[in-house]
This record gives structure tokens, sequence and C-alpha cells, in this order.
């Protein structure tokens, strides 16, 4: 991936921006990234594979240009804030109501509640596959068919499992996934961007540069175009590419089994130690490669310096962009750590982690 990109940085034109060789070796790394997500998102072709700068551009994307004033809109309370913000300024500023279903104290989503509200009418259903703090896995293909079942758009927030959950948007049924370049397609920061459905029509989210139809007076309407104004990051898409060529090489599956087997390993080790909460665990379709926990009641940005200073282990500390899925954990005032796993970690790493968390647990209760 870093190779893809410093090969572009030092090679490349801007894609879609003239006929020479810079910019058709740009326009053509970028047609590589938007086959491989088609094939690995199970979109229904590669132009309709837009992008964005991450997730939440995304989001707001879809969720701006599906949702219009007045509308109904229903998602859950693991939404990341790149759904829960563009979904109140939506009923802030435009009327629309928002209805957020609960998540208990495991992070279980309540379906029953989910179709209750689904079946009272509603415009959209936004959804994360995975929580971001627990690394619960939810059953989005059974909320996708009771969200079509009344009439509802499915948006599906994939920045957890793009890349380590399979999809298919055609199978299970979703309208439009979110992506992120980051974190399980192994690709740069600054890369993202979303899946639409044949019959989905998104209206531009803004309007500029397109590099065709330059003379018309408003933005192409046509995907991937309609909302890809201005100059792409071609750089950072020739990473995406090679990130989405090495997942399909070794399998979003098999990639995404190894960084369970991690996550688990660790969960058991810090399952044990006393004073240790470890949180979630009510996701419908399993956990992804990430861990949460606290410590007794220490901070969580303490444990995350104290790993950090004493060992070198990384993790994320806080809310996580997460408010409400905090509040259903209730950890809204220690936050939590959360420790991620991927395929380039290795067991020996996973058991100095454990051993690094017992270690500040006894101190902490001591």
């Amino acid at each position: 991936m870093a190779a893809a990109v410093a090969r572009a940085i030092d090679g490349f034109g801007g894609a879609g921006r003239g006929a020479h060789a810079a910019s058709l070796d740009a326009g053509l790394a970028v047609l590589r990234a938007r086959e491989g997500l088609a094939r690995l998102l199970g979109a229904p072709s590669p132009s309709r594979v837009a992008f964005c700068s991450n997730a939440t551009e995304a989001l707001n994307v879809a969720i701006a240009g599906l949702l219009r004033p007045g509308e109904r809109a229903v998602t859950t309370a693991a939404s990341h804030n790149s759904v829960l913000r563009p979904l109140f300024r939506k009923e802030d500023e435009e009327g629309c109501e928002v209805v957020v279903v609960p998540h208990d104290g495991r992070g279980a989503l309540d379906y029953g509640a989910l179709e209750r509200e689904l079946s009272r009418g509603a415009r959209l259903l936004a959804i994360t596959h995975a929580s971001n703090l627990t690394g619960d896995v939810y059953d989005v293909a059974r909320a996708a068919r009771l969200a079509h079942e009344h009439g509802a758009l499915v948006v599906v927030d994939a920045a957890q499992t793009a890349g380590c959950v399979p999809i298919d948007m055609g199978r299970d049924g979703f309208d439009l996934v979110a992506f992120t370049g980051h974190k399980g397609l192994y690709g740069p920061q600054g890369t993202g961007g979303v899946a639409v459905a044949a019959h989905v029509e998104v209206p531009p989210f803004k309007e500029g540069g397109s590099g065709v139809r330059s003379y018309d007076r408003r933005h192409p309407a046509r995907m991937p175009e309609s909302l890809e104004a201005g100059t792409l990051n071609a750089h950072g898409l020739a990473g995406l590419a090679a990130g989405v060529a090495f997942v399909q090489e070794r399998g979003a599956e098999a990639l995404g089994a190894q960084a369970r087997s991690l996550a688990e390993r660790f969960e058991r080790g810090v399952r044990a130690v006393a004073g240790v909460r470890v949180l979630g665990g009510g996701g419908a379709a399993g956990r992804c490669g990430i861990v949460a926990l606290n410590v007794g009641d220490v901070d969580s940005a303490a444990v995350a310096d104290a790993l950090e200073a004493r060992w070198g282990i990384c993790t994320r500390a806080g809310a996580h962009c997460a408010p409400l899925m905090h509040e259903a954990l209730g950890t809204q005032g220690q936050g939590a750590v959360r420790f991620s796993f991927s395929c380039f970690n290795a067991e020996e790493e996973v058991d100095a982690a454990a051993r690094a968390v017992a270690e500040i647990a006894e101190e902490a209760l001591s």
C-alpha cells in the first residue's frame, strides 16, 4: 500500500483531468479501486461506487441526499456521531423526526423495538454494521429486511466491517454502504466512499468540477461523477486499491477470523483479571477485532496513558464518538479503553497487552 502511494506521488497527474500518461495512470488507479470495492461489497457495478474523504463524509452524503424535510428516520444507539449528527441536524433544521432504537447494557440491539419503529413509517434506516466501541457485529441483514418490509431505505455504516466481515449489498439488502479506507481495507487515511444500489439515486452533496460536461449549468447527475465534485485523492486511492487487492487475495472472511481470534484470546486473558470489565458482547453476529474494557473506576485516559508510556501499547480511550452506546453501557463518565486487532498483530503482542492490563488492575486495586 505504501509503495503504491509513493509511486502515485512520483508519477500521477489529475484523474480524469487530461489525456496524457500521468492523468491516465491516475484514472486507472481510481478505476482499479472502484472495481475492487464493487467486487468486495457486492455493488451492482464499479460506477455505483463513489469516493469521499472518509466514511463520515459518505454518511453525510447519504443522509443529506436521501432524507427530505419533515421525513422520519430510524437509527440505533450504537450509531457513531457520523450518523447521529447529520440526522440530528436534519431534525433541528428541517423538521425531520429521528428515532433512536435502544441497546441494552450488554450492547444488544432490541430488534423488536426496531421493527415497531419501522412499522410506524420511515424514509430511512441508518444502522451501523458493528459498534466502533464494543466491536459487536449486528444482524444488519435482518434489520434491512425489516426496513424494506415497511418501505424504508437502508444506509449501512460499514466503517468497522468493510474488509473483515463479508458484505454483499444485493444479498444483504443494503441500499447504501459507507466505508472508510484506513481500517479493514488497509488503505491510507483520508480515503473512503459510498456504494449505492442501482435503484437508488442520491443527489449531489456538493457541486463543482467533474472533468466531464463542463458546459452544463449544474453538476452531472450520473454516478459516480454526481457524488465526486472536485479532484479526487488519486494518490490515496492508489493505496486503497492496493489495500483492497490485499483483502481480496487473503479473503475478508479469513482476515476477519484472524482478527477475531486475536481479540478473543485477549478477551479471555483480561476477563480473568479482577476489576476488569469487558464491554459489550451483545452482537447477534459475534464480534469483530475490537475489545473495549475498563479497569475498576480508573479513568480510561489514565489506563491508555499507562499502556503507552510503560509498554508502548497503543489504544483509544474516551467516548469514541459513540455517546449513546456509552449511555447504554453506563460508561459515559469513565469512557472506555479500546483495543483493536488486525492480521498484523501477533499472539505474543496480545498476551503482552493482557499482562499489562493485569498489572494496571493490580496496582489500581491494591
